[in-house]
């Protein structure tokens, strides 16, 4: 088994490349970024590179993977990401900021506690899905409720295939439970506000250690510790990306597709007795019905149409990209130093 495997490396990102590019070049991870650098793994070790390096640094994400030269430090070109992990920027902006690349699980980090949020894990669930990740819904902090089970089927009830683990973040028998998603050659992300347990987590699962907090008295909810994006290798052969606790989460619009994260919302769509309803109390409204006999909760509903209102609130890339002028001379403003990548300056 080569370091490119341990490090994710897969027929996807290998087909990309030509047998000059195989001769000339060499593959790396990005495993960190910093506001005027970023860290790489490969084959060769770790190396450091200047963020000044890269055309656009705003679009790198910690799980990219460039194409290096074996002699130089500029890389030659990103490849194609098979995963993309991405939010709408905090604020009122409209642009998209990343959160991890070529990710394939997402493991949706949430505790037994006041943190218990339905509406924060759908709109991680909605994340997973519009990317292509697959989810795992992960309950901490058992020990501070007498019963763990309500919390489990509120979570079930959310989505109905997705895995639901409830682990003590301090014990290695039952962080086992998560190892199927954790081997060689695959990558996790975890996601979850601050003080569910992520650096706990970390700590079991990865050959790393992070800081932790003890929860504040009055409310157990914890302090935050993590305060940027990295990649660290796990015990059991896979890679994972820390991410800090997210005050603020909004769907990026046109990035992410909610359907398959309110499956029952889907299956009554398009049945409604007139094709222009608006499910606001039209007769033969098949969601409103539903939602009288109970068959859907109002709840779920009503996020839908939040997550649905987020996502249709700004362009989409395509249609920022159409309205960017592509030809004529454009005058640049002057930057003292590298543009510091979004995603670092975490709100």
């Amino acid at each position: 088994m080569s370091d490119l495997d341990k490090l994710g490396w897969r027929p996807f990102f290998q087909q990309q490349l030509g047998a000059e590019e195989l001769a000339a070049c060499y593959p790396a991870r990005i495993a960190q970024i910093h506001r005027n650098h970023c860290v790489i793994w490969s084959s060769r070790g770790e190396q450091r590179l200047d963020v000044g390096v890269f055309p656009d640094p705003g679009n790198l994400a910690v799980g990219d993977w460039l194409l290096m030269p074996a002699a130089g430090e500029r890389p030659v070109r990103m490849l194609t990401r098979q995963t993309k992990l991405a939010r709408k920027e905090s604020g009122h902006g409209t642009d998209e900021q990343l959160i991890a690349a070529n990710v394939d699980t997402l493991f949706i980090v949430t505790s037994c506690n006041e943190d218990f949020n339905l509406a924060r894990i759908e709109r991680y669930l909605a994340l997973a899905s519009g990317a292509g990740v697959t989810p795992v819904i992960i309950l901490t902090k058992a020990d501070l409720v007498d019963d763990v089970a309500p919390f489990k089927t509120a979570a079930r009830q959310l989505h109905p295939e997705v895995a639901i683990e409830c682990v003590d973040a301090r014990n290695a028998e039952q962080l086992a439970l998560l190892r199927p998603w954790c081997t060689t050659g695959k990558t996790v992300a975890l996601v979850g506000s601050s003080g569910v347990g992520k650096s706990t987590l970390i700590n079991n699962l990865a050959e790393a250690q992070q800081a932790t907090a003890a929860a504040r008295a009055g409310d157990n909810k914890g302090r935050h510790t993590t305060t940027s994006r990295s990649l660290h290798p796990l015990k059991d052969g896979g890679m994972l990306v820390d991410t800090p606790g997210m005050r603020e989460f909004q769907l990026a619009a046109g990035a992410q597709n909610i359907e398959d994260a309110f499956a029952e919302v889907s299956a009554l769509l398009g049945h409604c007795k007139f094709n222009d309803c608006r499910h606001q109390g039209e007769a033969g409204c098949a969601i409103q019905a539903a939602i009288a006999s109970g068959a859907l909760d109002a709840r779920r509903w009503q996020s839908y149409l939040t997550l649905r209102a987020e996502q249709q609130s700004s362009p989409s890339p395509a249609a920022r990209a159409s309205a960017t002028p592509s030809a004529g001379p454009r005058s640049k403003p002057v930057r003292k130093g590298p543009r510091p990548p979004r995603q670092t300056d975490e709100d």
